[in-house]
């Protein structure tokens, strides 16, 4: 059993102090007497149970609806599924230069990794048969995402790059070890690699063209994509009174590597300048070889915190009812 929203249980903590402060406190006085003296002569009588009953039936109501809103959830067994694709890693440049805003989308002028994520979420919801992984890099190179056929997954981390969370740079040779590492291991006949950027490799320890002979060696295709358009582009800054505005800057592809790059692995550079010349890599990998290979996939959760919300129901309804019948407080 997993919980979707597993915080909701650090209130079961609250519930023993609540129970104690309650219990500190005392209960309302059921008869108010002027003087005890008036009780002397039935101090023998014992104290009824009937109190702590109705009280432990009420935090045991709460602790059971705590537990129904963390979500319990009970997976419904693993599948042993056929993915016949290919293996892809896709690392994707998160160096400063790619909030340069020279593409449209629906529109309206977006940077440079708003176009990248919209046309590779498109892409990974278009290959659900085949395993995608995910680098992304600046100055340094990290894992985003492993090799999955679990999309959902895979798309979450995604949108949840930016730029800015890694030291600025551009280690494209970094950023392709990192890719065939992911492959490295890995049976298949057909493994890719794309790499998008918009600069020239300027940090990392490891050469881009030494990062292709690697790739050649492990017999990973490398598809190189040089994000933006010619000459210039708008870059935008905040000036000196906060007000947001843009100015030109030169565009510095390293074309010539990108396309040794592919060239030396058997992949293909292209110059992406607009959306549409992205989505022209689709084409290219819908002719590579498939493979076929067995992955073990949970298929969905259910729901079940009617297990505990029912029961928590119950047992208020049951302290209504003893309440008000056997165990009735008097007056």
């Amino acid at each position: 059993m997993t919980f979707a929203q597993p915080y909701f249980l650090l209130l079961l903590l609250a519930v023993p102090l609540l129970a104690w402060l309650r219990g500190r406190h005392g209960r309302r006085a059921a008869f108010l007497y002027s003087s005890v003296g008036l009780l002397r002569g039935i101090s023998g009588a014992t104290r009824s149970r009937s109190g702590g009953f109705l009280a432990a039936l009420r935090w045991l109501a709460l602790a059971l609806l705590i537990v129904a809103l963390a979500r319990p959830q009970i997976g419904e067994g693993e599948a042993t599924i056929k993915a016949s694709g290919i293996d892809i890693v896709v690392a994707v440049d998160l160096s400063t230069s790619m909030l340069a805003e020279d593409f449209e989308l629906k529109g309206q002028r977006v940077n440079r990794l708003v176009i990248a994520k919209d046309v590779l979420e498109k892409f990974i919801q278009k290959r659900p048969n085949d395993r995608i992984g995910l680098v992304a890099f600046a100055g340094r190179a990290y894992i985003a995402g492993p090799l999955t056929l679990d999309h959902d997954f895979l798309l979450t981390n995604l949108q949840r790059l930016d730029i800015g969370v890694l030291e600025d740079g551009t280690a494209i040779g970094s950023a392709m070890m990192a890719a065939l590492d992911r492959l490295r291991d890995i049976q298949s006949k057909s493994k890719i690699v794309i790499l998008m950027t918009d600069g020239q490799s300027n940090a990392g320890k490891v050469p881009p063209l030494t990062a292709a002979e690697v790739a050649q060696t492990l017999g990973v295709k490398v598809y190189t994509v040089g994000v933006g358009s010619r000459g210039m582009a708008d870059m935008p800054y905040v000036d000196v009174f906060g007000m947001r505005r843009h100015r030109r800057v030169p565009v510095d592809i390293d074309e010539e590597t990108l396309q040794k790059i592919a060239d030396r692995t058997g992949g293909k550079y292209y110059r992406a300048d607009d959306a549409e010349k992205l989505r022209q890599i689709y084409a290219e990998i819908d002719q590579l070889e498939k493979t076929e290979v067995e992955m073990k996939k949970f298929q969905h959760y259910r729901e079940v915190f009617g297990w505990f919300a029912w029961p928590a129901l119950g047992l208020v309804l049951l302290e209504l009812l003893l309440t008000n019948t056997v165990m009735r407080r008097l007056p």
